[in-house]
């Protein structure tokens, strides 16, 4: 569970605000991404969670602290650690980097639910054996 997924990302035009610099809700974008990216490696196909769990992921929590700014066309890395696994949910420790500079951090909630009920359930046991093969 201590490994860290690193998911590359470059800044666009579109990502930045009149001043050249990163908009900050950009990293919530950034972070998702390397979720989804590090869902990708593991093996988690989300529409196939979809399909035969009737689950999906969505955010429930996120706290995100600004270190320094990101500017146009800078190459950064998107660190994502897994820090909890629960029943229906897992706490993400994630970090956006420009070379040694850490720019922004957060700890990201993600909740497993139910589609057509639209509440918490516990995480599929196929996707979870993926998460965490040590369980």
């Amino acid at each position: 569970m201590t490994s860290v997924f690193n998911w590359p990302v470059r800044v666009y035009y579109e990502d930045t605000d009149a001043g050249g610099i990163v908009y900050y809700a950009n990293y919530l974008r950034y972070f998702e991404r390397a979720r989804t990216e590090w869902l990708r490696e593991i093996g988690v196909d989300q529409i196939h969670m979809r399909a035969e769990h009737n689950a999906i992921f969505v955010v429930k929590a996120t706290a995100v602290e600004y270190h320094a700014s990101a500017r146009l066309d800078d190459a950064l890395r998107i660190t994502s650690v897994v820090e909890k696994i629960g029943r229906a949910s897992i706490v993400f420790a994630q970090e956006a980097w420009c070379e040694e500079r850490r720019l922004a951090s957060a700890k990201v909630t993600i909740c497993c639910v139910d589609v057509a009920q639209w509440r918490s359930i516990p995480l599929p046991s196929s996707v979870l054996a993926k998460i965490n093969p040590n369980l």
